[in-house]
């Protein structure tokens, strides 16, 4: 988003919490228009009203006890897979050792009684690991962890079968929880957390068929990781990596430092719907470098005030975005529950500007502006393909760059009061651009290639939304604004069916 566009710096500032208007639902406004997106989602309130577990043990379960330092890593050792541990109210310690977690074996369940928390003490980088499939944690809280960078608390070695059931993971270094294939994520607090809330990523192997449902993702990126290690990209509430399969819905993803939601590099098959997005630092939801998703039904509001201000207040044009596609399309060849990128019946209020659909020009496949290193679309199994003179003649001239391509974007309402946002300009804009490619000197992708091709070419189209508020629309390039009329005229018709309002205000 700045030169290579993929990854957003971080002030320092964060945005604080703003609790109380999480509870308030503004007055619709009085257009005519008819409704075209779903009400507000109701409010998954899991850090404040954690579920309670069981006061006793289950039958046949193994009892922990708080008292005995590493009684939960050594019962495990000594139990057959399949095993349920129910752990006693009070403090669980590990071994005073970095390396002392508990090594799960398959199938077993740790069930927390009420007030039962797992204590890192700051000393041990691991709460649970290992290979162990079909573990499940319900109703335990786990703390005070110190992971390194990129890794996580629970599930450190992305097994797979996980299930993480109102739990409440906080405070933590590095990612609160981990993800593998089939993992279900529900009702659970993700608060706090130094690094992610939960970083979707496994280093070998795929992961495929991920649930993350009625969770609360709040508070995360707390050792502020894209002001010391500028540009990384390695923050958000959640971050999907090569993710095949994913259903993302009925989470209250609020007050993040950076990103909401952030899939980046090669995922696919998402379903993004029935969220509340809101007051997150950076966008509400960043889709880069992947595939076919559906995003709807969200609430998304207040979001990107301090990054999309920040990049304004140093004079960047770009139009940040709080929905930011970059370089991610609809793609039939991929399989997937769609074949394109629908973006529908949201509401977005009050966040500082819409939609941006991107395409960084000199990002592809053995280019050295790719920031996803080594990484190439899923179209093209041998990267070193994707070379002259082969990748300027079909099919690799198409199939070597990640293509913002069939995306549709309907039925949303789009709310602005520029006096809520504070703001007087770059905060109310929708935008459909590229750069013009310089770089490197064999990319068959200079110039205005893929600008014309984003715009014009690529099936991308906005029709039957409703606009409130004094929006912009910026086509081709940043330097490109236009007004309503011009976004419906020749060479661009878009919003088609779409009604527009421009008052200040919602």
């Amino acid at each position: 988003m700045g030169r290579t566009w993929r990854k957003w710096g971080l002030p320092v500032v964060a945005l604080a919490l703003l609790a109380a208007g999480c509870e308030r639902t503004p007055d619709a406004p009085d257009a005519k228009a008819r409704p075209t997106a779903a009400p507000a989602a109701p409010v998954a309130r899991v850090c404040a009203e954690p579920a309670a577990g069981p006061v006793k043990a289950p039958a046949g379960a193994v009892t922990v006890d708080p008292a005995k330092v590493g009684d939960l890593a050594a019962k495990t050792k000594n139990s057959p897979p399949h095993t349920t541990f129910w752990l006693r109210p009070g403090k669980h310690r590990l071994a005073p050792d970095r390396y002392a977690q508990v090594i799960p074996k398959k199938g077993n369940r740790y069930l927390g009684a009420p007030g039962a928390v797992l204590d890192g003490r700051k000393t041990n980088q691991y709460a649970f690991g290992g290979t162990a499939r079909d573990v499940t944690i319900r109703h335990l809280t786990v703390q005070r962890f110190v992971a390194p960078p990129d890794e996580g608390v629970v599930n450190h070695d992305s097994a797979d079968g996980w299930v993480i059931e109102h739990a409440t993971i906080q405070y933590n270094s590095g990612a609160g929880l981990m993800a593998g294939a089939r993992q279900r994520v529900r009702a659970s607090c993700l608060r706090e957390n130094g690094q992610y809330g939960m970083n979707a990523y496994k280093a070998k192997g795929q992961i495929s068929g991920l649930v993350v449902e009625g969770n609360e993702i709040v508070g995360n990126n707390t050792d502020d990781w894209e002001r010391r290690r500028k540009g990384c990209g390695c923050t958000g509430g959640v971050k999907f990596w090569a993710v095949d399969g994913a259903d993302v819905r009925g989470n209250w993803v609020h007050d993040n430092r950076g990103t909401g939601l952030w899939a980046d590099t090669n995922n696919n098959d998402f379903r993004v719907e029935g969220n509340l997005l809101e007051a997150n630092d950076g966008a509400a939801l960043v889709y880069e470098t992947s595939y076919n998703a559906v995003i709807r039904k969200n609430t998304i509001r207040r979001n990107n005030w301090v990054e999309g201000r920040s990049y304004a207040d140093r004079g960047d044009t770009f139009p940040f975005a709080t929905v930011y596609v970059s370089e991610s399309g609809g793609e039939p060849r991929v399989k997937a529950r769609t074949d394109k990128i629908e973006i529908h019946r949201n509401v977005l209020e009050d966040n500082w500007s819409g939609i941006t659909l991107w395409e960084n020009a000199d990002r592809f496949c053995n280019s050295p502006a790719n920031t996803s290193s080594g990484d190439c679309t899923l179209l093209v199994k041998d990267t070193d393909r994707c070379a002259r003179p082969a990748i300027a003649k079909a099919p690799l001239y198409a199939d070597c760059r990640w293509k913002t391509q069939r995306v549709d974007i309907h039925d949303n309402r789009f709310v602005l009061d520029k006096s809520t946002v504070d703001c007087t300009v770059k905060c109310d804009r929708m935008a459909v651009l590229a750069n013009y490619g310089t770089y490197p000197d064999w990319s068959p992708y200079q110039g205005e290639r893929v600008a014309r091709a984003i715009t014009r070419k690529q099936h991308n189209r906005w029709h039957d939304n409703t606009y409130v508020g004094p929006w912009k629309f910026v086509a081709h390039d940043p330097s490109r604004v236009l007004d309503f009329g011009q976004w419906q005229g020749d060479p661009y018709r878009q919003d088609a069916g779409s009604t527009f309002r421009a008052r200040d205000g919602g």
